[in-house]
């Protein structure tokens, strides 16, 4: 019998949406293209060679994960970006900056290093 040593931690819902969200390429063009201001499912779904139903669908994942809203405006129903999202993920990104520019200052070193070493 192989014993199961996996370590349990409680996932944080919230930062597993945004990322679960931003992992497909087409809702981060969405996000991308929200970033410049609001638009209609419609407008999203132009660049795209899916049906209306698809990017819909890719729209409420991104509702769900707190990346955009969307509001009424007679009968449109714009979606907006919610940067206070990305900024819950970059803040976590944020937890592990240290590490890589520790990394990135000990390969420069090394990187100095070499070229000053004789052959």
């Amino acid at each position: 019998m192989v014993e199961d040593l996996t370590i349990r931690v409680p996932g944080d819902r919230k930062l597993d949406a945004v990322f679960s969200a931003l992992a497909d390429p087409t809702r981060r063009a969405m996000v991308r293209r929200l970033a410049s201001g609001e638009a209609t499912v419609g407008e999203l779904a132009q660049p795209f060679a899916m049906s209306f139903q698809a990017v819909s669908k890719h729209v409420h994942v991104l509702e769900r994960a707190g990346l955009v809203s969307r509001s009424r405006r007679a009968q449109q129903r714009p979606c907006r970006l919610r940067p206070e999202a990305l900024a819950y993920a970059s803040g976590w990104l944020g937890d592990y900056r240290s590490l890589w520019e520790t990394s990135f200052v000990r390969l420069d070193e090394h990187l100095t290093n070499q070229k000053g070493s004789p052959k």
